[in-house]
């Protein structure tokens, strides 16, 4: 990481992303807050995040896109989701990494890493935007009810260095921010988990059904493909992947 980023270093927090939004005003486009201990890690639809104190990456990160509308603003999550991905190809070579819609990374079938994108708007546009990364890399048992987490160490039998390994996933994200929205957008797409079919099920009904991932909105919004040949696209709690 180039001297350019600001980094906050806590020893406990709520959570990273309650504390850089507490003190955005004094942040600048690449800031870091990471901590070895949150008391109240967030995922997404408001689950927790379980991680070891001093094992695990769980940090944020401060993103200032330049005059980004805000109906386009899932293209900062596909930045950030496959900014790690970048990080993490190279390290487990022997192994399919992916990205579960909208934002979770799988290897194999187990998840390694979740994200947590909160925006905040200004008028039309993407005033900014905080990244909570929770990224498990040197635990080596989880346990909590999480039905397929899964860690570096536990693939590799490896140790890594934290500080190092924040540094390449930073720059890695903030690479990825710097590159056109549609060639980062096809990446997305070309990453994503199970996008060649899998079972779903309509949250709001029940139903279960087998499609194809047929587009992602810049809204974030997934369009399925059922084999009735019906599309169907969905919020984020609106559908859930059956394992």
């Amino acid at each position: 990481m180039t001297d350019i980023h600001h980094v906050i270093r806590l020893d406990e927090c709520s959570s990273t992303n309650s504390y850089m939004a507490s003190v955005v005003s004094g942040l600048s486009h690449g800031a870091v807050v990471i901590t070895d201990r949150q008391t109240a890690g967030r995922g997404q639809r408001g689950n927790s995040w379980e991680a070891m104190p001093g094992k695990n990456l769980t940090f944020s990160l401060f993103i200032k896109p330049d005059a980004m509308p805000a109906r386009d603003q899932f293209y900062i999550s596909e930045a950030v989701a496959l900014g790690i991905t970048d990080i993490l190809r190279p390290l487990l070579p022997d192994n399919a990494v992916a990205i579960k819609w909208p934002n979770d990374i799988y290897v194999d079938d187990c998840k390694i890493c979740g994200i947590l994108i909160e925006n905040s708007l200004i008028g039309s546009s993407v005033g900014y935007s905080i990244a909570g990364i929770g990224l498990n890399v040197n635990q080596q048992s989880f346990y909590s009810d999480a039905p397929n987490p899964v860690s570096l160490v536990m693939l590799t039998g490896v140790q890594y260095d934290l500080s190092k390994l924040l540094d390449d996933v930073v720059d890695a994200i903030l690479s990825r921010l710097l590159q056109h929205v549609y060639e980062r957008h096809a990446d997305y797409m070309s990453s994503l988990y199970r996008r060649e079919g899998a079972g779903y099920r309509d949250m709001s009904t029940g139903e279960e059904f087998h499609a194809i991932i047929a587009g992602i909105a810049p809204t974030g919004h997934m369009t399925l493909l059922d084999t009735e040949g019906n599309s169907r696209t969905y919020a984020f709690k609106e559908v859930a992947l059956v394992l």
